[in-house]
């Protein structure tokens, strides 16, 4: 716990909303955030109605989006100039002997008031194609550095600790929050830290611990989506 102004920032793969939705709002009440960085938001007809409905059943309130990559508030945070952008990917991927398609990226972040310092927030959800990942990442760290202010960029990285999108986010400077905090995926037997919480130098931060959550239940975390939420504490140098 931080002595000066804090901020909990909740970054949550929640798997399409598709899941056990009792168990996935039980967890983000929980967690308490001030601003919950979505990822799989639910999507296709009714999109912006599903957001708005899921967000409430978080106690939260639904405020940007970009594919699927959504923003969610808490009463009385401000968080504002919203910049959202699509990540161009090829819609066909081959792996081996298999074809597939793979929905458009996207990236969406915002600013908001840490104290009396400015800073941006930034989620993105990269593919699962090696290269295309790398490209991708250059795409979103244009878009973060584009607000020209501290920045905490999270979301689903689909890449362990060692691979080159990894490298690239520590060669920008980046502090790797969750480096002592365990693996993400899959949440009912999680062996893969494939999500990432990145921060800017002039920010400090820590992951706080899932079993530290009064609330958060292992039940419940297996049942509301397939990769395990990041609470991350926000706080000045």
């Amino acid at each position: 716990m931080t002595d000066g102004p804090s901020l909990r920032v909740l970054s949550y793969n929640v798997h399409r909303w598709g899941d056990d939705r009792e168990a996935l709002a039980r967890v983000v009440h929980a967690c308490a955030p001030d601003i919950a960085l979505i990822q799989e938001a639910p999507t296709w007809w009714g999109t912006r109605r599903k957001r708005e409905a899921m967000a409430a059943t978080f106690g939260l309130s639904y405020v940007a989006a970009s594919a699927r990559n959504a923003v969610l508030i808490a009463d009385g945070i401000d968080f504002g100039n919203s910049l959202h952008w699509r990540v161009r990917r090829p819609f066909v991927r081959r792996r081996l002997r298999f074809i597939a398609t793979q929905l458009a990226g996207g990236a969406v972040g915002g600013r908001t008031i840490l104290g009396d310092v400015e800073l941006a927030l930034i989620v993105c959800h990269l593919g699962l194609h090696i290269l295309g990942r790398q490209h991708e990442l250059d795409q979103v760290l244009r878009g973060c550095k584009s607000f020209g202010l501290p920045y905490l960029l999270v979301g689903d990285l689909n890449e362990e600790p060692g691979g080159p999108v990894w490298d690239r986010l520590a060669a920008e400077g980046l502090t790797d929050l969750g480096v002592d905090a365990g693996p993400t995926f899959h949440s009912d037997n999680p062996v893969k830290r494939i999500d990432g919480a990145l921060l800017s130098p002039e920010l400090s931060g820590r992951i706080i611990p899932l079993d530290s959550i009064e609330g958060v239940t292992r039940a419940d975390l297996a049942a509301g989506s397939d990769h395990l939420p990041m609470l991350i504490e926000l706080s000045l140098r």
